[in-house]
């Protein structure tokens, strides 16, 4: 089966995001597409129809590639306790409370489970779009790491390394990752985005041309820093507010004149449900208008900066990109 896998420079370079927005345009294509995420550490999170708990992000990356949300497609869900204690949620299902050394201990237990729900996941569809989390690089616990190099040996994905220049630094982080890389995870990737990108594209190209000579690996983007909302790991529910307001915004921009009797409607309900204690986003119609609305924009913002034949040449190993 077909597979391709997001890492990244650091934690929140816009993984997630990309992950979403490469789901949206697979299934847009015609594939039956689905997410995983082998290991996820967030306060906040879902259950699909089984009971299942799982991490929100995958949960959004569902909905965008149009299929079931699953427990499975988040195999390990770590969740932050009082006392410096984590929950362990495995599958779906709370196993125990334990401590970080705890968790070490034991993480390499949990990888033959973790194989065998990624390759059921992998029976049941044409591609499988997998996240990694925070850095490949933490040299301290790489062999223990469940999430990133050490799931890529289980799956055996491309690599597309994502950076974020918003933060500063992204020729250094792109190629200190790179460098800290054995000679066989490095020669997984097979590409780059640079991501949260403002300002100029034109004044850039000399920076991207100057990064591929130093790394011998394609640049497959320059993607713009952009507002759109989709459910995050760590989104508390106070930003709700905020992130409808922003839709809102795009919405009116997107739409002109045209927009005012749906924005209407969306103000309407959201400040109704907010005053009831509830989120527009998690299960009213027009939440799930707003979701797709944000989904296929996002797809469409990727397909504008991204070179999706490249991508899709990576998925299918059809040619050296």
């Amino acid at each position: 089966m077909a597979c391709i896998m997001f890492q990244g420079t650091a934690s929140n370079v816009g993984k997630s995001m990309i992950a979403t927005g490469i789901c949206r345009i697979i299934s847009d294509d015609g594939y039956r597409v689905a997410p995983f995420k082998s290991q996820n550490m967030s306060r906040n999170s879902s259950f699909d129809r089984y009971g299942g708990e799982m991490g929100i992000a995958q949960v959004a990356q569902a909905r965008a590639a149009r299929i079931e949300p699953l427990a499975s497609m988040n195999p390990i869900l770590l969740k932050p306790s009082d006392n410096h204690m984590t929950d362990l949620i495995f599958n779906g299902k709370y196993i125990r409370s334990l401590r970080a050394r705890e968790y070490m201990k034991i993480k390499k237990d949990l990888r033959p489970g973790l194989e065998a729900i990624y390759k059921d996941l992998e029976s049941s569809v044409d591609i499988v779009v997998l996240e990694g989390a925070g850095s490949p690089v933490e040299i301290n616990i790489n062999q223990i790491d469940l999430s990133n190099m050490e799931m890529a040996k289980i799956a055996d994905p491309p690599v597309i390394l994502v950076a974020d220049i918003d933060r500063g630094g992204v020729f250094a982080s792109i190629v200190g990752t790179l460098e800290l890389m054995t000679k066989s995870d490095r020669s997984r990737v097979k590409g780059v985005i640079i991501n949260k990108f403002r300002g100029d594209e034109d004044s850039f190209q000399d920076g991207i041309r100057m990064l591929e000579d130093i790394i011998k690996i394609p640049v497959l983007g320059l993607v713009p820093y952009a507002d759109i909302y989709i459910d995050e790991e760590d989104g508390a529910s106070g930003k709700s507010r905020d992130n409808v307001d922003r839709f809102i915004s795009s919405l009116e921009k997107s739409l002109g004149d045209g927009s005012n009797h749906i924005i209407s409607r969306i103000k309407a309900e959201n400040e109704f449900r907010l005053s009831q204690g509830l989120d527009i986003m998690n299960d009213s119609e027009l939440g799930k208008f707003v979701r797709e609305c944000e989904y296929n924009r996002l797809a469409k913002l990727l397909r504008d900066k991204l070179d999706i034949r490249a991508i899709y040449n990576i998925i299918f190993r059809r040619e050296k990109v």
